[in-house]
């Protein structure tokens, strides 16, 4: 018997999820002390928000 995956619909957009994330990383990095854990925290913001932008112009 084959294995099912588990589905389920998402109740907000990808654009939605990505800038949520994006905000929520942002606010980790405000709090952070300076350092390689704030840059990281800031980088992947930008990562989120570049694919957001990918996300809607596509």
């Amino acid at each position: 018997m084959a294995k099912r995956r588990r589905r389920f619909k998402q109740t907000q957009s990808l654009e939605e999820r990505l800038a949520a994330e994006a905000e929520r990383l942002r606010a980790s990095a405000k709090t952070a002390p300076p350092g390689v854990r704030r840059e990281e925290l800031l980088r992947k913001a930008r990562q989120f928000e570049g694919e957001r932008h990918l996300a809607t112009t596509h």
